[in-house]
């Protein structure tokens, strides 16, 4: 069962902020472009789990493109809060969300940059690199905002 969404997005000060992480070749930012928004499911980590049940409508959501490329490639935005997911045939309680995508980054940040980036040398994306899902803080968020403009 679904709950109730307001479709009334919150203060900008009281937005968090995401990485998601997918492989190009499964669904790459230029597919998320094309079918306007997606479904987020099949996540079966109970750490990224419990970030989709965090993620709130209006959220804003860097795409991380895993793989060879390993690079932040775009934004996307929650548009809908966590819901059980349809692929949890086990009933085990995972759930997704739905984004859609926002803006294609004019220039990518790899891997090898951020590490190299002091302000980005506390990511969760570096210190728990296997998570498909995390949070970001709002200083990463801006610094890889104005890095990719």
């Amino acid at each position: 069962m679904r709950r109730f969404h307001m479709t009334i997005e919150r203060n900008y000060n009281h937005m968090k902020y995401w990485l998601v992480k997918s492989e190009p070749e499964e669904f790459s930012y230029q597919d998320l472009q094309e079918t306007k928004d997606t479904v987020w499911d099949g996540v079966r980590n109970y750490q990224a789990r419990n970030y989709l049940k965090e993620m709130e409508l209006g959220d804003l959501v860097l795409y991380y493109h895993s793989g060879k490329e390993k690079a932040i490639v775009g934004l996307a935005k929650v548009t809908e809060e966590s819901f059980l997911d349809a692929k949890d045939k086990e009933g085990k309680g995972w759930v997704a969300v739905r984004i859609m995508a926002k803006k294609l980054f004019k220039q990518q940040l790899r891997l090898d940059q951020i590490k190299m980036d002091p302000k980005l040398g506390d990511m969760l994306l570096l210190k728990q690199s296997r998570l498909s899902v995390m949070p970001v803080e709002k200083h990463e968020f801006d610094h890889i905002i104005n890095s990719t403009s």
